[in-house]
């Protein structure tokens, strides 16, 4: 933990609106400022408690705080670094060390995610998963494993992509594709999607066999040495594929891969110049693919490591409204985590929960149709929660919007 970035906190109390935790609870050491006093106590010798790790554990990194804080304050860069050093230091307990042992032995990890398909989609087809929830006994005998098994979206066969797609037309530029971890294994109409849009718009897409992770969720969870690994494979794999941007369709694997330079230095450098948010693409080549009508309202999410730590707020409306047809509508409280946050929403189904809720409201109460966003994880918490709101909506990536539209197939 840098003691200059930490000084640079005047206590101000802009963050206390849009941090989560903070909204929910009212708790001074549960809001960014809080947790800072805490990390300042900590180096300054103080032995690192469980209550301390208690109180940076429950923040959701959605970075809501680096937007609202007039000082720039680097928070993102503070809660990982202090994550990171209770990695190092702290010894969790045995409960809480085997849930994260578990989902770090998964989730990065796209062929075993895979596996998970076709057990999955057999309890969906049998209605199980339906009865679990009714019964409500998995919510109390097992929180963490409820809330992965309400997160599971409703499985489609999935589309394969090939290694290299061409453009449709005149070639505008070569990009690669990131296929993604559970966008891959839960969502591959997504990157079916995404590739569809970008060759439409005259892209060809490189597909680079055996990604791997891009290290997001290990660097968001003090696992950096971990990230470090899966993003020098990462980056050496799309190096070698030699493409002139890497496409992004999942939020917080682009904001994590825009700030490779943290993490592993200069030798990252040219790949992180070339990392942007398919959005960002496609409004950076402006169209050249008819946009058919769409008859359909839409409420955009804006998921937080696209708006937040990203900054990329403008493109996915403007792509939205270029759509004839197409009513794009606000939701209330846009600044607040829908409570996905990578895995928040397994290591504290709680809060999780409570936020997905209060987002589900938000977002019924503007009168759409559909529910859009740009990131799979929030894709599968807001659907648990509209669900639970009985008013269940239709929900899609950004770009399944715009690959309908130019298609001129429905949404």
């Amino acid at each position: 933990m840098d003691p200059e970035l930490l000084d640079d906190c005047v206590h101000c109390g802009f963050c206390l609106p849009t941090c989560p935790t903070y909204v929910l609870w009212g708790e001074e050491m549960d809001s960014p400022r809080g947790r800072i006093q805490l990390m300042l106590q900590a180096t300054e010798g103080e032995v690192i408690t469980d209550a301390m790790v208690g109180h940076w554990d429950a923040c959701l990194g959605c970075m809501a705080c680096v937007t609202a804080c007039p000082s720039g304050v680097q928070y993102d860069r503070l809660i990982e670094e202090t994550r990171a050093e209770v990695e190092r230091v702290h010894r969790r307990s045995a409960s809480d060390r085997a849930l994260r042992g578990l989902i770090f032995a998964v989730f990065p990890h796209p062929r075993r995610l895979r596996l998970l398909r076709g057990p999955l989609r057999g309890v969906q087809r049998t209605g199980l998963d339906r009865a679990l929830r009714r019964t409500g006994l998995l919510d109390r005998l097992a929180p963490s494993l409820a809330a992965m098994e309400r997160l599971a979206p409703r499985l489609s066969r999935p589309e394969r992509l090939p290694e290299r797609l061409p453009a449709n037309g005149p070639r505008r530029m070569v990009v690669g594709l990131l296929t993604g971890c559970v966008q891959g294994a839960f969502f591959p109409a997504v990157n079916a999607a995404t590739a569809r849009v970008l060759q439409a718009e005259g892209c060809e897409v490189v597909v680079p066999p055996d990604q791997g992770c891009c290290g997001a969720l290990s660097v968001h969870n003090g696992r950096s040495e971990e990230a470090k690994a899966y993003a020098r494979k990462l980056v050496g794999v799309f190096e070698a594929a030699g493409v002139e941007r890497v496409v992004v369709n999942a939020a917080g694997c682009g904001s994590s891969m825009k700030e490779y330079v943290a993490l592993l230095g200069e030798e990252a450098r040219d790949f992180q110049d070339k990392v942007r948010d398919i959005s960002e693409v496609l409004d950076e080549l402006g169209p050249v693919a008819v946009r058919h009508p769409l008859d359909v309202t839409v409420a955009y999410h804006d998921a937080c490591h696209l708006g937040h730590a990203q900054g990329v707020r403008v493109p996915p409306r403007r792509l939205l409204e270029a759509i004839p047809g197409l009513d794009l509508r606000e939701v209330a409280e846009a600044e607040l985590c829908c409570g996905s946050a990578g895995i928040y929403n397994v290591l504290n189904p709680e809060p999780a929960r409570e936020l997905g809720d209060r987002k589900a409201a938000n977002i019924v109460a503007t009168g759409a149709d559909v529910l859009v966003t740009a990131n799979p994880g929030c894709l599968m918490q807001v659907a648990a929660a509209i669900e639970r709101s009985g008013h269940p909506m239709k929900l899609a990536h950004t770009v399944e919007v715009l690959d309908a539209s130019i298609r001129g197939r429905p949404l």
